[in-house]
């Protein structure tokens, strides 16, 4: 049986979309929904059974709820990169592209300190994005869907590498509730058997057993949604799994 650690993450994007794509007051609402209701009880949920995550937070997420940041920070979360209104990167030319990276990781690093990590808004990357975040100082990426383990990959233009945390849609929150409208019987159910068949299978090296799971504040912070979240943690704190922001992850498997 292996050593299982699972990677509590959440993409704090809130309604900087909507807004950037001049959406109606309905849909900007729902993101905001994430700030108004979904990080309170998110913490609450963290802060209970003394778990730190990674919260992946766009730019202007930050710069427009500040105080939301520092209670993320409070307990020692970490803060990762997300776009700056979560775009479409491969939409954009590599110059636009690296300027919104920039003036991400400033915003962030202005309140949390060296930002370690990213993850691609819509798990879109273009040809030029492992590249420019590498360049930055990046030393994780959690965008690809190549393996179910973290690893190093190794970027073809450069030869740089960095950490990669693989993501897949039945891990992820918006997935099964939103859009396939899943009931929270059958939600458990998938994520518990991913967590479950992780610790048997056999071709997963011990310190490389990491579950990652992506969940979204306007999405889980619904109370419904948040009791599977808080009834997973238990299963799997039963079943003596750790947990761990994904810096430290990084930093103490690779490097």
């Amino acid at each position: 049986m292996n050593e299982i650690t699972v990677c509590l993450t959440f993409d704090l994007d809130a309604e900087s979309a909507q807004v950037r794509q001049k959406e109606n007051p309905v849909r900007v609402s729902k993101g905001q929904f994430a700030i108004q209701r979904g990080m309170p009880r998110i913490l609450s949920l963290l802060k209970k059974y003394d778990i730190q995550a990674t919260f992946f937070v766009c730019g202007w997420v930050a710069e427009t709820y500040p105080s939301t940041i520092s209670n993320i920070l409070i307990r020692e979360n970490e803060i990762a990169a997300h776009g700056y209104m979560h775009e479409y990167l491969d939409k954009l030319s590599m110059g636009v592209e690296k300027t919104i990276h920039e003036r991400t990781n400033k915003v962030l690093e202005e309140m949390a300190g060296k930002i370690d990590g990213f993850r691609a808004p819509y798990w879109i990357l273009s040809n030029h994005t492992l590249s420019i975040i590498t360049e930055m100082g990046y030393i994780y990426d959690s965008s690809l869907m190549n393996e179910d383990r973290p690893h190093t990959y190794t970027i073809p233009e450069t030869n740089r590498r960095i950490v990669e945390f693989p993501v897949e849609w039945y891990l992820d929150d918006w997935i099964l509730f939103e859009e396939k409208q899943l009931n929270p019987t059958a939600v458990f159910e998938i994520w518990k058997s991913q967590f479950d068949a992780l610790i048997e299978v056999e071709d997963i090296e011990e310190d490389r057993c990491v579950l990652t799971l992506t969940c979204h504040p306007c999405c889980i912070g619904h109370a419904y949604r948040l009791n599977v979240l808080e009834h997973l943690i238990k299963y799997m704190i039963s079943k003596k799994a750790s947990f761990s922001k994904m810096n430290k992850v990084a930093a103490d498997f690779f490097f």
